[in-house]
């Protein structure tokens, strides 16, 4: 267990430079090219393996203790060590990254974004693959926020090599925001680990911020949450994403909204609840603020990009979704209670699910019809997917009522369990407050379902007899390849939410609990 976990997290790196080597003559297939996609889909399936090992060998009965641990001394100096770990909350999140990587590569193989060389393409995948494992992985606050870090370049250079229209714009700023986000995140690292002694995640979370004063809690949640919030991304700091998404390739946009978003919530829950819960819960109020106003400002937005005649941009209005989806999880964290934050967890496994498979789908509507563009592709009447690509038109509308949260898929159950939360937040914050965010979550919800009803009436529907004939290519067999875990995944985890709460549970309450189970 122990090795499987420093395999995870290390192997995409030295995928990645094997993936820079020419490649061995008997492996080079038809083109240097074919064989460097192939070396990308390799490395992927054997972390996802490696990944799907390790959950199985995971103690299932205790998923609040830290496993296969790794804790070596790095920096003696900073008292900075080698620590790695999962337990209920990394898990789900380390397992989800492999597949989607997996998932991504695969889908490359057949449809690689038009680009420079497919040798930094494999590569850049890997580095990037191997920060976010990193990220869920690391119980130390200097290798957290390295790993934080390490996602940045490969992602800029996915975007602005590989991307689309304004793709480098999309990436400056993807950039800027990101790296600015960071420099202020790091400054609350260091002044947790120099005013407690420690940069151990466990240590801290096991004082559960005893040893820091409430001031240096207020600043550290202050800065180290405007970075994480950056990345999550919270309103009203979430202008870089919408522009990020619509340039991304396909899978940039898949691994984007998949895992990168995940890396900010997952701070707040892992750092900033457990080390600092003074200064959490007098944020918290604000947090749960800014999380109410993004799931509405989100959902507003969407709304007004599906109206007809607005020119909406379909990966561009899958963007603004996300920035409410996120909302959710965000509401969840503010309210600290075991089930607000268990919600949090979950909503993030189902969005990284459900709005992945929704960029796969787009990214492929995109491909036939070469518009994103939701006036151009409804026509006159619609673009009726369901006369001209059936299949793809159920994966779409599937895709769409999961996102809006439809009970029995797992978009349901992290939503409902945000609301609940909020109805009844922890001790200490204000009940009226938190009920008027829980309002304007609920107001969300039905938002949600206007705006992603409207998008599968006018993509979906329509006669496909009508306007000009078009052959439209309903779901190759590498498409189904790649969506079909995802979809198969939101109704498992709708249909049987226990397998997820049943890890994450235990572990948040301890957390909670300062490190008492």
């Amino acid at each position: 267990m122990q090795f499987l976990l420093a395999f995870v997290v290390a192997a995409p790196l030295l995928g990645a430079v094997a993936a820079l080597l020419p490649a061995p003559p008997g492996l080079k297939g038809k083109s240097p090219e074919q064989a460097v996609l192939r070396h990308g889909v390799t490395v992927t399936g054997v972390i996802l393996a490696a990944a799907i090992a390790l959950t199985l060998g995971f103690d299932h009965d205790t998923p609040s203790r830290f496993q296969a641990t790794t804790d070596i001394s790095w920096i003696p100096a900073l008292n900075v060590r080698i620590h790695l770990g999962i337990d209920g909350i990394s898990l789900p999140l380390l397992l989800m990254t492999a597949l989607l990587f997996f998932l991504c590569a695969l889908y490359s193989y057949f449809k690689l974004p038009a680009g420079p060389s497919p040798k930094a393409f494999v590569a850049l995948l890997l580095v990037l693959e191997s920060g976010t494992l990193a990220t869920f992985a690391v119980l130390d606050l200097l290798l957290f926020f390295l790993a934080f870090e390490m996602v940045l370049i490969p992602m800029y250079f996915l975007i602005a090599r590989w991307g689309g229209a304004q793709r480098q714009a999309a990436a400056w700023k993807f950039i800027l925001y990101t790296l600015l986000g960071s420099v202020v995140m790091l400054l609350g690292l260091l002044l947790i680990g120099l005013n407690s002694g420690t940069f151990d995640m466990v240590t801290l979370a096991t004082d559960n911020g005893r040893e820091l004063s409430h001031t240096t809690q207020l600043l550290a949640v202050l800065t180290i949450g405007l970075g994480l919030a950056v990345k999550t991304p919270m309103w009203p700091l979430h202008s870089w994403l919408p522009d990020a998404h619509t340039a991304a390739p396909t899978v940039g946009s898949v691994l984007l909204a998949g895992v990168l978003l995940k890396m900010g919530t997952y701070g707040f829950v892992r750092i900033l609840l457990p080390a600092t819960p003074e200064g959490m819960a007098t944020f918290a109020p604000y947090l749960g603020a800014f999380a109410a106003i993004g799931i509405v400002y989100g959902s507003l937005a969407c709304l007004s990009l599906a109206r007809k005649g607005n020119k909406g941009d379909l990966k561009r209005l899958i963007a603004y979704s996300s920035v409410g989806h996120m909302g959710f999880v965000l509401l969840g964290i503010a309210s600290m209670t075991p089930t607000g934050v268990n919600g949090a967890l979950f909503a993030n496994i189902a969005h990284g699910l459900i709005t992945g498979l929704l960029f796969f789908l787009v990214g492929a509507l995109k491909d036939r019809y070469g518009t994103a563009d939701l006036d151009t592709l409804s026509g006159v009447t619609g673009a009726a997917l369901y006369g001209r690509a059936p299949r793809f038109g159920a994966f779409l509308a599937f895709a769409a009522v999961a996102s809006l949260g439809l009970p029995g898929l797992a978009g349901f159950w992290g939503e409902m369990l945000a609301l609940f939360g909020a109805f009844d937040p922890a001790e200490g914050l204000s009940r009226p407050a938190f009920l008027t965010y829980m309002a304007f979550g609920a107001f969300g919800t039905l938002l949600t379902a206007a705006y992603l009803l409207i998008v599968v009436r006018r993509v979906c529907m329509g006669d496909p007899k009508s306007g000009p004939e078009i052959v439209l290519a309903d779901v190759q067999r590498y498409e189904f390849a790649a969506w079909t875990p995802l979809a198969a995944l939101t109704v498992l985890a709708g249909l049987w939410p226990a397998v997820l709460l049943g890890l994450t549970d235990p572990a948040v309450q301890k957390l909670l609990a300062g490190g008492n189970s």
